[in-house]
């Protein structure tokens, strides 16, 4: 009810009252849609903070300001030097004005997110200056019709069968709220006339309370069972209601979203330690996979005539074990595969440890840091903390739900693009110049993107999965062997105008690898 009439009616004898014989002499704005004024009599100065960034329409009227160094920019110049003499409310209307000794109108016009400044030359009807440009009606606002009158008799009442909102339509969410759950709209008109005389009397009786319903702040002249606080000044309500909503609001907002990116991180982390200890275990205790191309390459017999499995008996376990190619795949590029594997097992169980350790230095730092950030209680202090953690843009950034799939394989972060939307997206907002971008060659696919943090060298394990994977999320899924063009993301480009997912690439390399899925790579679908 900040913005209503209802309390503007009490708000301006206390803002005449705090201004009158006061002059402005300085008037800013130092961040987009908010306006500063100061007014001073060369003993005190009373400031007039005006913050119209939409949603968030608030008023508050401090004693002290600091003004920015830099990025601050001053406006209104015509008011510097003119007196205030009055301040009134444009009756049964969202808005009210400060009255000059040169007979300039100050309007402040509260219409949510349409409110603006608007500054009046004497006996002119329409405004000379406004603050907020882009609403273009009020270039044309004369202020002095803004004034409403309203019959508020019973005849009247009558006359409108009861109907709140055209018999008093200043009311404003909270007391039709409170009409509402008095049942108003279901009883009598004889009953609908006592629940409306109840309240007015309530918005006839100045007290003022703040109040939070469903997660914001609000101000209301009716009785609240739970207050937050309640007051008998108007200006320390205003004030107060600023500094809760706005302010504090703001920071807590912006503390718990950076709440949520550490601990979504840490949650991850400690997700990947989990899984990634599992995968090294399976390393150290499973077969190396040159065993299993042995007994292949060894019994490349029973493949003949297009079989695609055969009971095989492993003369490294002496058991029979069962070998299933894919579909036009031949036992010999099968085994050719694994021996490939092999090669990349050691380099990829040492990267495996070197990964788990770097991630478990992380987990107990983000413990550390959501520790930290826990314990802070303003603005200033968690400025202090995101400058101290600058380093931690990039990976929070990385912590929220990317628009494709991710995943991980060897320390190193692998992008694959939903559709040709995300393939830009990824290339234009997530990619830095030296990762390793990927796709299938010559045929329709997703992005593939190897985040290598600035890392020269990729292990060729790492590589070979992410080409597997742009492989298999491409036209040549189902091909035994499938090349993919692989180069540095800085020699990838878009072309304006070309289709969403086209782009230019310099300096490609050519890698022939077998389509794999995430199901057969990290033993999960995707």
């Amino acid at each position: 009810m900040h913005l209503n009439y209802h309390f503007l009616k009490y708000l301006c004898p206390e803002l005449e009252a705090a201004f009158i014989g006061k002059r402005f002499t300085s008037c800013f704005s130092q961040n987009k849609d908010e306006l500063i004024l100061e007014a001073h009599d060369g003993i005190e100065s009373r400031y007039i903070r005006a913050h119209f960034h939409p949603p968030q329409i608030y008023l508050s009227f401090p004693a002290d300001f600091q003004r920015a160094k830099r990025n601050s920019i001053d406006l209104f110049k015509e008011l510097i030097g003119d007196d205030i003499v009055a301040c009134k409310a444009v009756d049964f209307e969202r808005a009210f004005y400060f009255k000059l000794g040169s007979g300039k109108t100050l309007l402040f016009k509260l219409h949510a997110n349409r409110s603006n400044v608007l500054l009046y030359e004497p006996d002119s009807e329409f405004p000379k200056i406004i603050f907020r440009n882009g609403i273009a009606e009020d270039r044309e606002l004369n202020w002095m019709t803004l004034n409403k009158e309203f019959d508020l008799s019973r005849k009247n009442f009558e006359v409108l069968a009861g109907n709140a909102s055209k018999f008093l339509p200043t009311l404003g969410t909270v007391p039709r709220q409170w009409l509402k759950e008095k049942g108003y709209p279901e009883t009598d008109l004889d009953s609908k006339w006592a629940l409306m005389q109840d309240l007015l009397d309530m918005l006839d009786t100045p007290l003022f309370s703040l109040v939070e319903k469903k997660g914001e702040i609000h101000l209301s002249l009716l009785p609240e069972e739970n207050p937050i606080k309640t007051f008998s000044n108007p200006i320390q309500a205003v004030n107060e209601l600023f500094y809760l909503a706005l302010v504090r609001g703001n920071f807590e907002k912006e503390k718990n979203t950076l709440l949520k990116k550490y601990q979504e991180l840490l949650k991850r982390t400690n997700s990947y330690i989990y899984k990634s200890g599992q995968k090294l275990d399976e390393l150290r205790n499973a077969a190396p996979p040159s065993q299993l191309a042995d007994v292949i390459m060894a019994n490349l017999h029973e493949f003949q005539a297009g079989k695609l499995q055969a009971e095989l008996m492993d003369f490294y376990t002496g058991k029979t074990i069962l070998v299933k190619l894919k579909p036009n795949q031949k036992p010999q590029d099968y085994a050719a595969s694994l021996y490939r594997k092999n090669k990349n097992r050691k380099l990829e169980w040492e990267q495996l440890e070197k990964t788990i350790e770097s991630k478990i230095k992380l987990a107990t730092s983000l413990e550390s840091k959501i520790e930290e950030l826990g314990t802070i209680e303003d603005f200033r202090t968690l400025k202090a903390f995101q400058k101290t953690h600058g380093e931690d843009k990039a990976i929070l950034k990385e912590a929220v739900v990317l628009p494709f799939k991710t995943f991980e394989f060897g320390g190193f972060p692998i992008y694959v693009g939903k559709s040709s939307q995300t393939n830009d997206e990824m290339l234009r907002g997530y990619s830095k110049k030296d990762d390793i971008w990927l796709h299938a060659r010559m045929v329709a696919g997703s992005h593939v993107l190897i985040k290598t943090s600035g890392l020269k060298h990729i292990p060729g394990a790492v590589l070979e999965t992410a080409a597997a994977l742009a492989a298999f999320y491409s036209k040549n899924k189902n091909e035994t062997l499938a090349p993919v063009i692989y180069t540095e993301a800085k020699y990838v480009r878009k072309v304006k105008g070309s289709p969403a997912g086209s782009v230019m690439v310099e300096k490609e390399k050519v890698l022939m690898v077998v389509p794999r899925g995430p199901e057969e790579i990290f033993g999960k679908a995707e």
